[in-house]
């Protein structure tokens, strides 16, 4: 800022504080007026709070959000990206229903109801997807420009206007001590201001049908999201049903044991089985003892485990994965923890993790 501009700043505050010590009344703008303002205000504070609640609404992951907000929605719908860059939930969870369902095979109707589901959570993940990038487009983008354009520029006129007003007060107290035509060129800029001040926000408010148009535009991209889920859901519902009525109609089996003898025979020599069966049981011992070691040296300190995936923007950070034991070794603030994991130590934030054994007091 030029040294003007900063004296300037210095001339208002000062008017400022010798209006409140002196108890002297400023130059009152008229009902209308103050009533635009308020309002002007009030739309201000609101759509901040929309675009911050709105994004939180479409995804609670904070990470996720971050990349929801990079979103560049003109690209996606020209087909040039074809994910939105982040997994939806529902898609992890489809593709975990049809890993299993595929391992348990087409000979189990549990394993084939799995991957009837797991097909139908990422149609879901594909249609949030959309609802996603339809919403970012339709509301949060025009949100986001009428805060940055029209509300902004009427921010400057009533700040404009402010300034102005305590100039010709001031020069109007002074009255006598000042050329009159120095108070009567406070008075026009005065007046130039509130015209402008007053025009931008008549003209804002009375076309709020815009705004109106976007909630629409939001109410109609949730309508479409939860037609199509309930569609994607119905069909899902049938084939669950059918699998179901296949499955209870189906002749049962008898239970027959098999003999241990029988099977022992069918091997070449004892010797041979022993060896191998205490090869086979040492192995899967030292297995468990490996992991159940790892598990209990974690929890008999202070850990916690990861609610999303957390990538390291800075130096110093510490990232991982949903689903990961983090060892606590200390918190930094009310925001920040200090870990590590795999051999690695940094920080991360604490909305990302739930304590499973907290640091000691």
């Amino acid at each position: 800022m030029s040294v003007a501009g900063l004296k300037k700043q210095f001339h208002k505050a000062s008017q400022l504080l010798s209006e409140k010590i002196s108890g002297a009344e400023g130059t009152k703008l008229d009902e209308d007026f103050m009533e635009m303002e308020r309002k002007i205000d009030v739309t201000n504070k609101s759509v901040f709070d929309l675009l911050a609640k709105t994004t939180e609404y479409l995804q609670p992951n904070p990470a996720s959000r971050a990349k929801l907000n990079m979103l560049n929605t003109v690209s996606k719908i020209r087909g040039q990206v074809k994910t939105t860059g982040y997994p939806q939930t529902e898609g992890l969870l489809g593709d975990c229903m049809l890993r299993y369902g595929y391992e348990l095979g087409e000979d189990s109707v549990f394993g084939t109801a799995l991957v009837d589901m797991g097909e139908a959570m990422r149609q879901m993940a594909d249609v949030k997807d959309s609802l996603d990038i339809s919403v970012k487009q339709n509301f949060i983008d025009p949100l986001q420009s009428l805060q940055d354009k029209d509300l902004k520029e009427i921010t400057h006129h009533l700040k404009k206007l402010e300034g102005r007003r305590l100039d010709f007060d001031y020069k109007k107290k002074r009255q006598g001590k000042i050329p009159d035509e120095e108070v009567q060129q406070a008075v026009e800029k005065f007046e130039e201001s509130k015209e402008l001040a007053e025009r931008s926000m008549f003209n804002f408010l009375e076309n709020d049908v815009e705004q109106v148009s976007q909630l629409f535009a939001l109410v109609e991209a949730s309508l479409e999201y939860h037609r199509q889920s309930h569609e994607i859901l119905e069909e899902l519902s049938g084939k669950l049903q059918k699998r179901i009525s296949t499955a209870s109609s189906r002749p049962k089996r008898e239970f027959r044991p098999k003999s241990i003898r029988s099977t022992i025979d069918t091997l070449d020599d004892s010797q041979h089985n022993g060896l191998s069966y205490s090869s086979s049981v040492k192995s899967d011992m030292q297995m468990n003892h490996t992991v159940n070691g790892k598990k209990s040296e974690v929890l008999d300190q202070p850990c916690c485990r990861s609610l999303y995936d957390f990538e390291p923007e800075n130096e110093g950070e510490l990232g991982f994965k949903l689903g990961d034991i983090i060892i606590l070794t200390n918190q930094i603030d009310e925001n920040w923890y200090e870990g590590m994991i795999n051999g690695e130590s940094g920080f991360f934030p604490i909305s990302y993790v739930e304590v499973i054994v907290p640091l000691p007091q």
